[in-house]
């Protein structure tokens, strides 16, 4: 943790407190002038210069990655005019960088990370916590230039950083390329806070005030990736505090006491901190500054910046005497000295060691023949002050080898963890160990055709409902987040705990269909068997509708077993809402239609894609719960286009049941008064909302019944083989 940076919830709600927007703070409220492109991009029009053919694999692939790595290895020392490199050596800068662009991961809803190079676009290149990474990027681009399309910003961020860490003799675990850039701002909740961190914003969570930290966010404060080095709120005398909120961000981020510790602890033995001149000396950050300065931001005079008298944190000096140097001379100096408050000459808050011994003094950034104090941060006093944190120091200060092999893997798991399985890994430094938290699953074999036909005739001839077995495959498949890759049928996961028992699975209607399915299966795996047999409904109700199709996902699966399954890591994947299958926990502050949408871009899918989904699964009887909330057809189970006639029938008046809720409604027949349907918010926001309806209509004229059909199959072959990187 830099500290130029500032219990997981689990199964939690995601969307606690006020009511709010999934989007929170937008680039368009932060800079109201800047330009907007977003234009350009409606209508499904792409950004992406590469065009949809870029294989993006074959070009890593066929990189020369020796040389990129001794061009980024001699680029560590030639120190440039426009930004000299601390000590002479550039490795501390990059080392935060890659942490500044992993770091934003959360397990929430497993969003941020350094998956596509996101550090590039507002607002990450404009939080304060990443001030003057501007000019870390700029750096790079002469070997980005070089090597082009064969290695992308995303890839680049994190090989520097390991490669930063090998230059200074540091321990490093492996590397996996395969992260594709985007050319777009992403999309991200990150708070609602209207002020960054700098400017006074209150922190995130206040234990009196039994305020807690948002569901899906991690860090502290708007504008951090963490903690606030100073202490919670900036208070220095916080201790217990300062580890509290150390504790609860690391675990949204992945990360367990003894990860936090090493990264800590591995970070801050390199490079420093920089407060060495008040903020307000600085301009503003890169999104809102002018022209001239080509994306430069928190811009200061040549001379200044050649003198070191720069200012990211406030934070000033090294943690260490050796700032280039791996080694454990950050938890010597920790355990050795006792250590008073002091302000750094941009008025923070840091703490320095009492009558340190001369050989204990840091070089100047600037003057090697001049020494200066190190410092600590409060962040940093936790890891000695807080019971738990402290036995793990003491260890580390006395086991050299057992900190290098902790801050390694640490390491490697906070700049791979929104990577997903192994399988979408890349290079020659990939590591051959499977780690739990990258979801192993052992490898599949592709059944024959005719074992395929055997299962599907004798599930559909087993007693099973289609509208079960489609809800079994859908909840083992649904589960597959884009943002990180986790989740989804392969594996079959849905079979073991927590899955099994998530309330959304109606789990003793699930545990009867997985035991059909065991019984039947043959050679199948169960991960093939559950998508096989959701297939073999979809086909049936198609056909009961009148038209034949085939569902062709892809088989070849594997089965995880309860020992290559992190459970409490799936805890965050559970949906505290899925209007797909209509189920809601309970009334959040987001609305219903919006955790719709949410959970739609987590499995990738477009509007249609959506709309055509939510349609078919109600026809298909697919509910939660079985309540038939939105089964707005005679026909269950067949796969039809009622839901979408029925809904826009205008001989329905819909009634809301209870206004305090405004959750659930009744139709009824304008004439009689008869209830006809009970539906949700997740059903009438196709009928509502201008855009859906738009979607709905198209699925609910004369004559589109076969399109519904075939554009259900296409979505619903989508999602139940989202997760099949093996194939590609």
């Amino acid at each position: 943790m830099d500290a130029e940076t500032g219990s997981i919830s689990g199964g939690g709600c995601p969307f606690h407190g006020e009511t709010r927007s999934l989007l929170g703070r937008t680039n368009k409220d932060w800079w109201p002038d800047a330009l907007q492109l977003e234009i350009l991009t409606q209508q499904g029009r792409n950004a992406d210069p590469m065009g949809d053919d870029f294989d993006y694999a074959e070009a890593f692939n066929a990189l020369d990655y020796n040389a990129l790595k001794a061009d980024l290895t001699a680029l560590m020392t030639d120190s440039q005019e426009w930004w000299p490199a601390d000590y002479g050596h550039y490795g501390p800068f990059f080392i935060r960088m890659a942490w500044h662009a992993a770091g934003t991961y959360r397990t929430g809803d497993g969003r941020g990370g350094a998956g596509s190079g996101q550090q590039r676009f507002a607002p990450l290149n404009s939080w304060p916590d990443n001030g003057n990474l501007d000019k870390a990027r700029r750096l790079l681009w002469p070997i980005k230039k070089k090597y082009g399309k064969h290695i992308s910003w995303a890839d680049l961020f994190i090989l520097t950083g390991n490669v930063a860490i090998e230059s200074m003799g540091g321990p490093v675990f492996g590397f996996g390329g395969g992260r594709k850039d985007v050319f777009e701002p992403e999309t991200v909740y990150w708070g609602t806070e209207e002020l960054w961190v700098n400017e006074g914003v209150e922190t995130r969570i206040i234990p009196d005030e039994g305020k807690a930290l948002d569901g899906p966010l991690a860090a502290i404060q708007m504008g951090l990736i963490y903690v606030n080095p100073e202490g919670p709120g900036g208070n220095p005398h916080d201790p217990e505090g300062m580890a509290r909120d150390m504790r609860e961000t690391f675990a949204r981020m992945a990360m367990n006491d003894e990860e936090t510790v090493a990264l800590t602890a591995g970070g801050h033995a390199f490079g420093k901190a920089h407060g060495a001149a008040p903020a307000d000396t600085l301009s503003g950050s890169p999104e809102s500054e002018a022209l001239a300065l080509q994306g430069f931001g928190w811009a200061t005079n040549e001379e200044d910046i050649a003198a070191g008298r720069i200012t990211t944190s406030g934070i000033e000096g090294a943690w260490t005497p050796n700032p280039t140097q791996w080694g454990n001379d950050y938890f010597r100096l920790l355990f050795k000295y006792d250590y008073k408050l002091v302000q750094s000459p941009a008025g923070a808050n840091q703490w320095t060691p009492i009558d340190p011994d001369p050989e204990d003094m840091a070089p100047d950034a600037r003057d090697p023949n001049k020494k200066v104090p190190t410092m600590m941060t409060t962040a940093d006093m936790a890891l000695k002050l807080d019971p738990e944190y402290r036995k793990i120091s003491e260890r580390f200060l006395n086991d050299q080898a057992a900190l290098d092999d902790a801050f390694a893997r640490a390491w490697f798991k906070l700049c791979h963890r929104d990577m997903g399985p192994k399988v979408r890994y890349l290079g020659p430094e990939v590591p051959e160990e499977d780690l739990i938290w990258q979801d192993p699953v052992p490898a599949g074999t592709k059944p024959s055709d005719s074992d395929v036909a055997a299962f599907k005739s004798a599930i559909l001839s087993s007693g099973l409902g289609v509208s079960e077995l489609v809800k079994a495959a859908w909840a083992s498949a649904s589960t597959y987040r884009n943002s990180d890759h986790r989740g989804g049928a392969n594996g079959a996961r849905v079979r073991l705990a927590p899955q099994n028992g998530w309330a959304v699975n109606d789990p003793d209607e699930l545990a009867k269909v997985l035991g059909k399915i065991d019984e039947l299966r043959g050679s199948l795996s169960m991960a093939d068997a559950i998508v096989l047999a959701g297939a073999a409904a979809v086909e049936k109700a198609a056909a009961d509708a009148g038209h034949k199709v085939s569902v062709n996902v892809s088989t070849g699966r594997g089965d995880a077993s309860e020992e290559q399954t992190d459970a409490e890591s799936f805890e965050p994947l559970e949906p505290w809402a899925d209007g797909f299958r209509n189920y809601l926990r309970m009334k959040a502050s987001v609305k219903t239609e919006d955790m719709l949408v949410d959970r739609a871009h987590l499995l990738g899918l477009s509007i249609p894609e959506m709309t055509v989904l939510v349609g078919g699964m109600r026809a298909l009887g697919a509910v939660s719960g079985n309540t038939g909330h939105g089964v707005l057809t005679d026909r269950p189970g067949t796969l039809t286009n009622d839901f979408f006639v029925n809904l826009l029938d205008m001989g329905t008046k819909w009634v809301v049941v209870d206004e305090s809720e405004d959750e659930e409604f009744v139709g009824k027949d304008r004439k009689s008064g008869a209830e006809k349907w009970r539906a949700t918010r997740t059903d009438l926001v196709f009928g509502s909302n201008s855009q859906l309806r738009a979607q709905a209509e198209i699925y609910a004229e004369d004559g589109a019944e076969a399109k519904f059909v075939n554009d259900f199959v296409a979505a619903w072959t989508k999602v139940m083989d989202a997760d099949r990187f093996d194939l590609a």
